[in-house]
């Protein structure tokens, strides 16, 4: 695998390194040890599937607020979504910015996000799948969100006409709320 720090403090793009012949290609999609040497949290307790019928379908931002915080280490396996991260981190110097990775079938790149960080992304084609692998199972009691157009964080989305679920488009202004 090859390991690529994001712009924002504790993210990585995970890359995968392709042992490739005539038949194809062959390469490891996670490893606990070559996570454990570049100082990243290798818990994984919980794998989760997102599949969006259509393109322009916006899910996010989701956390898990602590003591449940979570890791997160995203791939799209089918289709090609626009991911993106805030980072809720208060201490961090890189708090309330915003970061989006393309992940595609075709580049089969990963997005590690460590505790802390807000998730979500936009499906760029019909029939998009994504799968999670995650540190920490899901608490529904610890589950809160941001709003996916807060203009606290000022997020430019991709696609104008978007499929965003009640629930993800009623999370109140960041600046006016708790965590």
């Amino acid at each position: 695998m090859k390991f690529s720090p994001a712009k924002l403090t504790g993210v990585w793009v995970v890359d995968l390194d392709r042992h490739e012949d005539e038949r194809g290609f062959f390469a490891r999609s996670w490893c606990q040890t070559e996570f454990e040497k570049q100082g990243l949290n290798p818990r994984l307790v919980q794998c989760n599937i997102s599949f969006n019928e259509k393109k322009g379908t916006l899910r996010g931002m989701h956390f898990q607020a602590a003591p449940h915080e979570e890791v997160k280490l995203v791939r799209c396996t089918r289709g090609a979504i626009y991911d993106v991260i805030v980072d809720l981190r208060r201490s961090s110097p890189t708090h309330r910015r915003w970061l989006a990775v393309e992940l595609t079938a075709d580049n089969r790149r990963a997005l590690y996000i460590p505790e802390g960080f807000a998730h979500g992304f936009q499906s760029l084609e019909d029939g998009t799948e994504v799968f999670y692998q995650m540190s920490d199972f899901f608490h529904p009691d610890c589950a809160r969100g941001v709003r996916w157009n807060d203009p606290a964080f000022g997020i430019v989305w991709p696609i104008n006409e978007k499929i965003i679920s009640p629930k993800d488009n009623s999370y109140p202004d960041f600046d006016t709320r708790s965590r």
